[in-house]
């Protein structure tokens, strides 16, 4: 059955808590104080001289600026959505419909994405190599399988290291609902966390009592207190990344770009569009975090893990991706951000074809579908083919690590460019996959 979401595949998320825990009793704070005033005054000063670049500038050589990753978690059924199969005996209740692409059509409870199907690429060829919820989604997100002696860094701690921040003080890389760490990559590249969209980022603000000067007093105090521990620790990369976290933290807090995080500032019309689901919320904070210079944005949507009554479910979880997702989609189009921003909505495996006695369908790595829009995304065509039944790839197979490659592609990064983990390893975005140049 589908796993609940644990805090602590952030990697570094249980050591922020510890210290944030320490923050709230020692500093009288609840959010992430570390480091000392002066650092955090000379930190900013550095950040000021340099000028912010803008969001709405058009990206370096037709490149997508913004990925927002659309993670259907629990594993999404291609039969049902994006690869019906109507003259198979497998198909069970989901009737297909037309889409805007001539003879390209979708499950019927996927409607509105039909209508923008011209500003989609589907792929219905990719396969994963396990069928494991876990090892599945860290290998989608990570191009590499789960080790002991190495945490790969997720998609998004990838694109925070190879291509900075936007913004100056808002963060590279947003997850809605959970995801991959920053791996060996360290806690500077961590994506900052939300839970629900609707709160945005809690505890931002200071007790009353609190003021900005008795802040940094308590910035400084702390600073002594840890003193000849920064002084055994050196240069050690785990404690000064924390530092640059933290101050990273408290910029944001007294950034009046925090506002970016608040869909309530959105008119009643937009919060409409995207519907009143969890997921659309965070599909609408996505939009807005883009819109003001986030590099990456993750939103998750589960469960799709539906070994039981499976077409019941679709009714509710495939309208909630199906509004949310094309909405965003036209909303982005709408205002001129899609050809800098590239959408993707992944899941880690497929669910198979036959239809079991609890008239679900179960895990199915050997052929699923995902989809692709926006930035220089070659739009309106279907990319690789499945079998008649949709059991396995028939044509054009795409690995997680291909989707990855063609992804850091359409955004500029190198594929083939090797990151080394502390100790030496070398590592690529895409692990040995290769871009699908048909689609970028």
């Amino acid at each position: 059955m589908m796993f609940p979401f644990d805090p602590n595949r952030l990697d570094d998320l249980s050591r922020r808590q510890l210290i944030a825990d320490m923050a709230k009793y020692c500093l009288g704070v609840t959010v992430l104080p570390a480091g000392f005033a002066a650092a955090l005054q000379a930190a900013d000063d550095k950040k000021k001289a340099a000028p912010a670049k803008s969001s709405s500038a058009s990206s370096s050589g037709g490149k997508a600026k913004h990925l927002i990753y659309l993670y259907m978690q629990g594993a999404m059924s291609h039969l049902d959505t994006f690869d019906p199969k109507p003259k198979s005996k497998v198909q069970g209740d989901t009737k297909p419909i037309q889409t805007k692409i001539s003879g390209v059509q979708f499950g019927e409870k996927l409607p509105e994405l039909a209508k923008i199907a011209d500003k989609l690429a589907v792929i219905r060829s990719m396969n994963t190599s396990t069928a494991a919820h876990e090892p599945a989604r860290y290998l989608l997100s990570t191009s590499y399988k789960p080790i002991a002696t190495t945490r790969h860094p997720g998609l998004g701690s990838w694109i925070h290291k190879s291509l900075g921040r936007i913004h100056k003080e808002l963060p590279v890389a947003v997850q809605v609902g959970g995801g991959i760490g920053p791996g060996y990559l360290g806690a500077e590249f961590a994506p900052v966390p939300v839970g629900d969209p609707s709160l945005g980022l809690q505890n931002t603000k200071s007790p009353a009592y609190l003021t900005d000067s008795a802040f940094d007093k308590r910035m400084d105090l702390s600073h002594a207190f840890d003193s000849d521990f920064r002084k055994l620790a050196g240069k050690n990369r785990k404690v000064n990344g924390y530092d640059d976290l933290y101050k990273d933290a408290i910029h944001l807090l007294r950034s009046e770009d925090l506002k970016a995080f608040d869909i309530s500032k959105e008119s009643d019309d937009a919060k409409k569009g995207y519907g009143d689901s969890r997921f659309g919320k965070g599909c609408l904070l996505a939009r807005r975090l883009v819109e003001h210079g986030v590099r990456y944005v993750e939103v998750s949507l589960g469960s799709w893990d539906h070994h039981v009554d499976l077409w019941t479910k679709m009714g509710t979880i495939g309208s909630e991706l199906d509004k949310a997702a094309a909405h965003l989609i036209s909303d982005l189009s709408s205002k001129g951000l899609l050809k800098d921003t590239m959408v993707v909505i992944g899941t880690e495996f497929g669910r198979k074809p036959e239809i079991n006695q609890n008239s679900g369908r179960d895990h199915h790595p050997a052929a699923f579908s995902c989809v692709l829009a926006g930035g220089p995304i070659k739009a309106g065509q279907v990319y690789g083919q499945s079998d008649a039944d949709a059991f396995r790839v028939e044509s054009d197979g795409v690995t997680p690590e291909d989707l990855n490659a063609t992804i850091a592609v359409a955004m500029g990064i190198p594929h083939d460019k090797e990151i080394h983990s502390p100790d030496g390893r070398p590592f690529k975005i895409g692990n040995t996959g290769k871009p699908i140049t048909k689609l970028v």
